[in-house]
Formats: C-alpha cells, structure tokens, sequence
C-alpha cells in the first residue's frame, strides 16, 4: 500500500511500537498494537520492521446502497427507546430460495410488529440479485419491517450478528438460521419467555454438558446453552455483554459461547437461565453451510472456534446445571450449531 495512504498518526504508531519492540519493551509494544488496530489497522511484523495494511474492508457506497465493511461502520439503534415486539436477524449469503423461505414465513405468520433484518454478509451475486427483489424489503410500513444490509467483503457470522443488532429496533432479538422456516408465530412465545429476568437466552433447540468440552442435545426446558437455529435474548443484555467476539467466523459453537456470554453472572453468582421451548413453529431444512463443506473442514473451523469457548469458559463449570451428570462426557453425536449433527469438538 503506498506509504501517502497510511495516515501519519497511525505511522507515528507503528514507528513507536517499531522502536519499543527493539528495546523489548513488549507491554508498550502490545499497548501501541491496541492503539493502531483501533484506528483501524493492523501491523505485520517483519524482524524489527513491519508494514500496515486496512483492518478491515472498506465501506463501498454505490448510489443509496451502502455495503460495510465492518459490523462498527453500521449506523447502530441501540441507543434509541425500545420499539415493536422483536427483531429477527437472518445471515444470508449464498442460497437466497433458503432466505425467500424464511422471510416469506416470517411475513405470513410473525406479529405486526416484527422487524426483519437481513444481512447479506458478501453475498453471492444470485443472493444479491434475489435481495432486491425481496417482498416487503422497499416497504418498511407494510405489515413486517424488513431491513437489507450489505457487507463490502466476506465478514464472518459473529460480525453479520452483530450488525443485525446494532439495527435491532425491538426489546428482543431473534437470531434465525434461514435453514429454518416458520409455519406459525414463534416470535410471541419467545418474547413471553424472555419476560422472566432470570432466563438470559431462548429459543427452539437446547444443549448440555457435563464438561464444557462435550454437548448433546437435550429435552425441552433448561439448558445450557441454546442452539443457533433459533436463539432469543435481550436487545438490552446485548448491548451490554456484546459485541460478539469476531473471531467466529464460521457459524458453529458461537451459539455456545453466546449463551454463555448471556447466562454468566460472574463467579460465585448463580448463572441465568437457558430455556428451550417445545414445538415452536419451525420446520428445519438441510443446512447448507453444514453440508457443503468437506467434513475435515467443517471439524477444522468447528474445533478452532470450540478452542475459543475453552478460552474463556474453560473452568467454568458452575454455568453448567448438572456439571459431572449430563451423560455428555465423550460424546461425539452432539448437535452441530445451527447446522446438522456432529462432534462440537
């Protein structure tokens, strides 16, 4: 990149970190990385040397269109008075008949007052093709709200989500995998749920482990954690314990680390609660990010994301409800996240 399209503060930066990594002055090193990286950079390290490149995509604006490049550019709601009933974020990014499905269901069977957003995170030129001509996308007074947001570049799961919350209008949000359609109204029953403080995190499919290394699937009612097919919790929670970590890129076991995220009270205090309804109404279709990897690389990026929960929750087994008792200890048949059956590890 020429050296005239670097900023000079950010320059200044590097060329200190440069020099405190000489000296091997490694907290200030690390300091000054924070610093350059906030401003939206990141540095390569070469020797004693480096070279800066973007952090992340540029924004693009293409007449009224704008595609992000980061969840931090989208304009964010969640500093506005709570409106309507709930907001349905959906990720999409190749196959639009899967979002067509989804959205058509959520326009035939959710409340009024629901707001869609959809996220087309690098979409497909087919996906960006069927987005514009999404029903309801132009008319945001015509029954569902419905809200398309682009990305400039591929940006990962976690940074799609975190856009769809940062345009989250209502008390709750629903994250909905567009392998699912809707056959009825499950946004009320997932609101109602959410009314009692002491559960953190809803929806349709729930998991639990003995070990926070192994997860199955389990009955309705508690869980430990809620899977991303269907996952509700508070607008208000997420902004708060949020954003989620962009890290996850791949979709599967950041359903596990956000309800843990969610539930986690902090040491010594009893967690909150994740609860799974019964028969929500919701047909699941084949997941296609699932099944159109190679099994090696599905295990590849699952493993690499599960290392993330260890990170962070690793010794945690006061946020499991029965830790020692689930029966989950070694199991390799656990539920994929959002995606069908396979080891979380």
């Amino acid at each position: 990149m020429p050296d005239d399209a670097i900023p000079k503060d950010v320059v200044a930066l590097a060329d200190a970190r440069a020099l405190a990594r000489a000296a091997k002055d490694w907290s200030e090193a690390d300091r000054l990385r924070a610093e350059i990286e906030t401003a939206g950079w990141k540095v390569i390290d070469r020797g004693f040397s480096y070279s800066l490149e973007p952090a992340h995509p540029p924004d693009v604006a293409t007449g009224s269109v704008v595609r992000y490049g980061r969840s931090a550019s989208v304009p964010s709601r969640l500093d506005d008075p709570p409106a309507g009933l709930a907001t349905v974020v959906l990720v999409a990014t190749e196959w639009p008949e899967d979002v067509a499905r989804a959205v058509s269901g959520l326009r035939t069977h959710a409340p009024a007052d629901t707001q869609v957003v959809v996220i087309a995170d690098g979409p497909t030129q087919a996906q960006d093709e069927a987005l514009a001509e999404l029903p309801g996308a132009a008319e945001p007074g015509a029954g569902v709200a419905i809200e398309v947001l682009r990305t400039s570049d591929r940006l990962g799961q976690a940074a799609a989500v975190n856009i769809g919350i940062r345009r989250a209008a209502a008390p709750v949000v629903i994250v909905l995998d567009t392998s699912l359609e809707p056959t009825g109204d499950f946004v009320s029953p997932l609101v109602r749920v959410l009314a009692d403080p002491a559960i953190a995190v809803a929806g349709g499919w729930g998991i639990v482990s003995d070990d926070l290394r192994h997860f199955v699937e389990a009955p309705p009612g508690d869980a430990d954690a809620i899977e991303g097919y269907c996952q509700a919790f508070r607008r208000a929670d997420a902004a708060d314990r949020g954003p989620l970590d962009e890290r996850f890129r791949f979709y599967r076991n950041l359903d596990i680390w956000w309800s843990l995220v969610l539930r986690d009270e902090g040491q010594g205090i009893p967690a909150r609660r994740a609860v799974a309804l019964a028969d929500l109404p919701l047909v699941r279709h084949e997941h296609r990010a699932y099944a159109s990897l190679p099994a090696e690389d599905r295990d590849r990026l699952s493993r690499r994301n599960f290392y993330r929960i260890i990170d962070r929750f690793g010794r945690r087994l006061d946020l499991l409800r029965a830790p020692g008792a689930s029966g989950a200890s070694g199991a390799s048949g656990a539920s994929g996240a959002s995606g069908a059956s396979g080891p979380r590890l």
